[in-house]
């Protein structure tokens, strides 16, 4: 061991200030010299500065161009407008036949009968998903130019098809390059204090709404996502590398990760052939001195990231953790940490991942034939069914997923009831569990709350029906089932008829938060009701809009014109009415009160965590085409806050001369909306007043000191699915249909129940857990706890959530959450 590590400081110390060439990566041998080198497209070494997304473009056109080996396709765009390449590098022959072998490796995933012997095995290569972890993206181009120039690895091209994606996160790996490459010193500096280890907010990791995209394979809501799970299936790879970094002080990883937390839906035998990969691994990182560990820190738990995707998909998913130097050189325990380091070590994995893949080609192919094989044999002959009678959009969303999953979905035949929820034609789906992809819909509606272990990398909970807030129901007849959906639409919005009365819009319907923001930006007067009522025959809910026709800015022709536009837009009903007596409240009644216009600011920049900002800028953008000013920290005392209706404040403190700025536009009218630490921080400075409960801590008895952390690290809730009941006339519950709400939970910030049960509209039942892990004393203080509270201050309201109501852009079932303190904040 004393030998390895001398090895590794000599390594990095010997190229700190000096000149390498593309010799310091390769394996000795003869290369193609009419393979364009990636100094000769760059004009620099690989590792003397961070390649940008557009050198890295330019580089692999280059030799898509000059090698019969690679063929290339731009699979779409990111949300900046960069392409998404893959690379598709197999023998020149290979490629004569490319879309048979594809045709032959799907159809064995169909089809036992299938010989595999003579097939190619397919891997897909992934690097730096996360932006400025960039030693990925870096060891692409040498990794590329080796598999184009490399005069003697016929045997693996012959035998594998390499899909290769230079970079998974192109927003993120600019931003960052360029940071990196603006604060990098001729003489290089490897004080980890430099100001080129330290990067400003958002930093580079996640993608231009700060997402991080490495959570997102299951969900599937972004558009890097989008193609790359469209690549995938389209040829099930048998393995996927998945090459990120680490903290600096660290050394190399490769899987299997802690045995006791994979995903009990993963076989046993995707675990033994990882720990088989794993010694090609070992292998290969022996010879070249460089320290590594595995079985530890990370785990195959959540289905939503690259390496443990593909293990529900019959595939085996490698995650590979490099120390980053995150510039070009940093001191660290180990030594000096440099770029060229750690891009030779992730080069390295990346070539005994083919390695290992030829050696083991018959053996992996098998088991992705055996797991489909099991798979079909083992589907029953039932289904599952989910929907929401009054939102098609939400529903539409979930088949959506599914749909990009390749998993089978059909219409509901007729309308029918189960277990008290009404599934309805148009606005439902059912799910035949006798499908190839059975397991993955097993895994994306799984329900669990026993776990071996205690501790969680990532979330322990993504039940999907949960996260999008339908209704749901197992073990369904297929009889139920229609016609198998090809093509998934979503419902047309429509205005029924032309009035000149009003207009009601019921605010069940997901995208209705947008039709509403187009009417009040258009300067159209609108009102929700405080209280049920029926209009003609029609019941209408709390939260249904009123958009009467007389004295508004447009006549009534136009104002049909542009309701008819807003509801196709927004796919939302709206409903002509022809008179404002009803059953109940009449549309004249004060209970009807008028909506004000929003201007909505959010926090951003240093404090702020990006993720949280992120998916409530990306809701209010894409989602609902809302705009949203972004404040960053460094100038907001600045900013006159008078012009802003409401200010969200997602996780974070602020400074003392903040305090009474933010307190005085708030008393003066002013709406907060404050998220998880947010709470404290209100609390703590006389915001909101908010009684606060503690887990108790039993005496620790039997803990050894090695194992001390296990205690403390059992206490926190990493993602978990929680009940809660809600009181549907409280504004904050407008548009919900149930009594109760399937909440995401991350925090162990504990709110006890107002003494006045009207300030409770969402508090946790007594047995809350739905899916995931708490710890038996959390278990505890979580029941009949609130996760919102809002209370008046001055003229204006605090509102706060204790968790994320937006987590990663696909929990829907709570985006109207966020959406109703911005309509009616005023209200509560």
């Amino acid at each position: 061991m004393k030998k390895v590590l001398l090895l590794f400081m000599l390594s990095t110390f010997s190229i700190v200030g000096q000149q390498i060439d593309l010799s310091y990566y390769l394996p000795k041998g003869n290369y193609n010299e009419k393979i364009p080198t990636p100094k000769s497209v760059l004009g620099y070494e690989v590792g003397e500065w961070h390649v940008t997304h557009d050198k890295l473009v330019e580089y692999m056109k280059a030799l898509a161009v000059s090698s019969d080996r690679i063929s290339i396709e731009n699979r779409g765009t990111t949300f900046e407008g960069r392409p998404l390449l893959l690379l598709t590098i197999t023998s020149p022959e290979n490629h004569k036949n490319l879309e048979s072998i594809r045709k032959r490796h799907i159809e064995a995933t169909n089809n036992d009968a299938v010989d595999i012997t003579k097939n190619p095995i397919v891997v897909y290569q992934g690097f730096s998903i996360h932006g400025n972890e960039a030693s990925g993206s870096n060891a692409a181009l040498a990794v590329a130019y080796y598999l184009a120039a490399a005069d003697n690895i016929d045997d693996v091209l012959n035998n594998t098809v390499i899909l290769f994606d230079p970079s998974l996160n192109p927003d993120g790996l600019q931003r960052f390059a360029y940071w990196a490459n603006t604060n990098k010193s001729k003489n290089i500096n490897p004080d980890p204090n430099d100001r080129e280890y330290t990067e400003v907010w958002p930093r580079g990791r996640t993608n231009h709404y700060q997402f991080d995209m490495n959570r997102d394979w299951l969900p599937v809501q972004l558009p890097e996502s989008k193609v790359r799970i469209a690549s995938f299936h389209k040829w099930l790879p048998n393995i996927l590398t998945d090459h990120h970094e680490m903290g600096s002080n660290s050394s190399f990883f490769f899987q299997p990760g802690i045995p006791s937390r994979t995903n009990p839906l993963t076989p046993q035998m995707n675990q033994d052939l990882t720990k088989e990969i794993g010694s090609y691994h070992a292998k290969a990182f022996d010879k070249l001195g460089s320290m590594y560990f595995s079985e530890e820190s990370y785990d195959d738990f959540y289905y939503g990231k690259g390496s443990t995707f593909p293990d529900i998909n019959g595939s085996i998913g490698i995650l590979f953790e490099q120390a980053s130097s995150r510039g070009h050189a940093q001191e660290t325990e180990n030594g000096i940490l440099t770029f060229p380091f750690t891009i030779r070590n992730q080069f390295t994995a990346a070539l005994s991942t083919l390695e290992a893949a030829k050696n083991m080609r018959v053996k992996i192919l098998q088991y992705q034939q055996d797991f489909y094989k099991e798979s079909r044999n083992t589907g029953f002959k039932k289904a599952i069914v989910f929907g929401d009678e009054k939102d098609g959009a939400k529903s539409y969303q979930l088949a959506e997923v599914l749909k990009r999953h390749q998993i089978k979905i059909h219409e509901v035949k007729d309308d029918f009831t189960q277990n008290g929820k009404n599934f309805k034609k148009g606005y439902s789906y059912v799910v035949p569990m006798n499908q190839k992809n059975q397991r993955l819909v097993k895994a994306m509606f799984d329900i669990r709350t026993t776990f071996k272990d205690s501790l969680f990398y990532d979330v322990s909970a993504w039940t999907f029906n949960h996260a999008f807030g339908v209704d749901y129901a197992e073990n369904i007849s297929l009889a139920k089932a229609g016609k198998e959906i090809t093509e998934l639409k979503m419902n047309t919005g429509i205005v029924s008829f032309k009035s000149d009365y009003g207009y009601l819009m019921p605010w069940n319907e997901y995208y209705t938060p947008k039709a509403l923001n187009a009417i009040l930006q258009k300067g159209l007067r609108a009102k929700v009701a405080m209280k049920n009522f029926i209009n003609g025959d029609t019941s209408y809910d709390y939260g249904t809009v009123f958009i009467p026709v007389q004295n508004q800015e447009l006549n009534a022709d136009e104002m049909y014109q542009f309701l008819e536009k807003i509801a196709i837009e927004s796919h939302v009903k709206i409903a002509g009415v022809t008179t404002g007596l009803n059953e109940g409240i009449d549309l004249g009644s004060r209970s009807f009160s008028a909506i004000k216009k929003p201007k909505v600011a959010m926090l951003v920049g240093d404090g702020i965590t990006g993720n949280d900002s992120g998916e409530i800028w990306h809701l209010f953008d894409q989602r609902f085409d809302m705009h949203l000013t972004r404040l960053d920290m460094n100038y907001f005392t600045r900013v006159d806050l008078n012009k802003y209706t409401h200010i969200i404040i997602p996780s974070s403190r602020l400074e003392k001369d903040a305090i009474e700025k933010l307190k005085t536009w708030t008393t003066n009218g002013g709406i907060i909306i404050g998220y998880k630490n947010t709470v404290k921080w209100l609390a703590s400075n006389k915001f909101i007043t908010i009684d606060f409960d503690k887990t108790k801590m039993d005496t620790i008895n039997d803990i050894s000191f090695e194992n001390r952390s296990l205690k403390s690290g059992a206490q926190v809730i990493g993602g978990a699915i929680f009940k809660a009941k809600v009181d549907r006339s409280h504004p904050i519950n407008f548009g919900y249909k149930n009594d109760e709400i399937a909440l995401f939970r991350k925090t162990t910030l504990f709110m006890k129940p107002d003494k006045k049960s009207y300030n409770n509209p969402i508090q946790y039942t007594a047995n809350p857990l739905l899916s995931g892990y708490i710890s038996k004393e959390n278990a505890k203080v979580i029941k009949n706890t609130v996760p919102f509270k809002v209370q008046r201050l001055g003229r204006g309201s605090v509102i706060v959530f204790t968790d994320n109501t937006n987590f990663r852009g696909f929990w829907f079932g709570t985006n109207k959450l966020l959406m109703n303190t911005i309509f009616f904040g005023d209200k509560m």
